[in-house]
């Protein structure tokens, strides 16, 4: 007697299937009710460094990712294999066997409604029989022995795969959504209107994405409720490759597009500063020239033999906000002063201030006063990018799957053995059968052979 391989059955054990697939499904509801990477920084803020060392040694902060995630994946996909090629063999071999027809043993317990008499002899009755089951079963095949003919058929033969498909379907599945972990990526991306950019924010703060290609948002559209809510937004984009545009496409909120298999989702908007700042020049009530801010612009002023010049631009200025810094020379000579872009809120402030400190009066060359306006404001669109390269694999294992299902529920193999004998000028047919499940299934087979014969039961005889 040959020993047991120690290592087979060990992967061949359903109770190895089963705690690897109850250990897989804790670590699911851990990965969803624990924030994953980068998400989980609001809980590590909360929990004591020693929790937090514990749980980042234990990778519980990006558990799909994890070393201990991936041998639970493994495991389990040795287990299938190898489950799969033990039993395989013994499977093909039910599919390919073609059993005898003269089983007389089968014949022994065969219930009395499943016993007739045909108005036939011997060899007509047969030939009956013989083409009633080539029309409703498979892989026929005929004995005769003197006064007793035997007959066998079956159908369904291909359900002794199901639970093989299903195993395979799990490894595709399990394949592709690996793939998908290793390979993948989602981030996001906020493109303002006429813009372009190459680059994707990953998710969970792990840095970015470098792009092979450019996204452009080439307009964005919004409609709103009376009441102020959006009603609907969408973004026309343009993908490019060598500042060539290569697609176009609209996008709107639960209709992605996809370019180079990405996906790209519409999620959020929101509205940034359309460019520069403009600096306006008033005369008394009247606006006389609007001057885009830019260090080193030059610009006449009307009316005057003057010209202005912007020698500074800032940002912050003493804190009080962003200022411009105008030279203006003309035949008075030069004189140079700052416009601030809040400088009302600094008047209220700091009353007497211009008095004091001539530089910051935008009034200082009469008759011009100088302000320095808001730029304007422009909408940008917020897109979600992902890329599964494993999502055919995983789509594959699905329909996969089904199959796999709809063999093991919906399909049995069933097998029909018919015994045919001289009883007089008479033919008595005995129908014996078999199935690796549904045996409903099998007695209704049998019935609508009976009921092809047509004939009576020996019993009513």
């Amino acid at each position: 007697m040959s020993k047991k391989n120690p290592v087979r059955s060990f992967f061949t054990s359903v109770k190895l299937a089963i705690v690897l697939l109850v250990l897989i499904s804790i670590a699911s509801i851990l990965g969803t009710l624990i924030p994953q990477q980068g998400a989980a920084g609001p809980l590590i803020g909360r929990l004591s460094p020693g929790v937090v060392d514990v749980m980042r040694s234990l990778q519980l902060f990006d558990i799909f990712h994890s070393a201990w995630f991936m041998i639970l994946m493994a495991l389990l996909a040795a287990n299938l294999i190898v489950c799969s090629i033990h039993r395989f063999p013994a499977a093909w071999n039910r599919f390919r066997k073609k059993p005898e027809p003269d089983r007389d043993e089968l014949f022994e317990k065969t219930f009395p409604d499943r016993t007739v008499l045909m108005d036939a002899p011997l060899a007509a009755a047969a030939g009956t029989l013989e083409n009633i089951l080539n029309k409703r079963l498979k892989r026929v095949s005929r004995r005769d022995a003197g006064e007793r003919t035997y007959l066998y058929g079956e159908k369904g033969a291909y359900s002794h795969f199901g639970v093989y498909i299903i195993h395979v379907s799990v490894l595709v599945l399990m394949a592709g959504v690996i793939v998908g972990f290793l390979f993948g990526f989602e981030g996001s991306v906020e493109i303002p209107e006429g813009e372009t950019t190459a680059v994707v924010a990953l998710k969970g703060g792990r840095g970015v994405k470098n792009l092979d290609f450019a996204v452009r948002c080439d307009k964005f559209f919004i409609d709103f409720y009376e009441n102020g809510m959006p009603k609907t937004y969408r973004s026309d984009l343009s993908f490019l490759r060598d500042n060539r545009v290569v697609q176009s496409s609209p996008v709107l909120v639960n209709h992605p597009v996809a370019f180079a298999g990405m996906r790209f989702y519409q999620s959020n908007y929101g509205v940034v500063p359309s460019g520069d700042p403009v600096l306006a020049v008033m005369e008394g009530d009247k606006k006389v020239k609007d001057v885009k801010v830019a260090i080193g612009m030059e610009f006449d002023l009307p009316g005057k033999k003057a010209k202005a010049r912007m020698i500074r631009v800032e940002e912050d200025l003493m804190g009080m906000g962003p200022a411009v810094k105008l030279s203006i020379q003309s035949d008075a000579g030069n004189v140079q002063f700052w416009v601030f872009q809040a400088i009302d809120q600094i008047r209220q402030a700091n009353p007497g201030l211009l008095q004091q400190v001539p530089l910051f009066n935008p009034g200082l060359f009469a008759p011009y006063v100088f302000s320095l306006g808001q730029a304007g404001n422009r909408y940008y669109t917020g897109l979600q990018v992902a890329r599964d390269p494993g999502v055919p694999a995983v789509a594959a294992g699905a329909i996969l799957m089904m199959v796999g299902f709809m063999v093991v529920f919906f399909s049995s193999h069933r097998q029909v053995w018919v015994r045919l004998e001289k009883k007089g000028e008479r033919t008595r047919v005995r129908i014996a059968g078999r199935s690796n499940r549904d045996e409903v299934g099998l007695d209704r087979e049998i019935r609508g052979l009976m009921e092809g014969i047509g004939t009576k039961k020996e019993s009513d005889s």
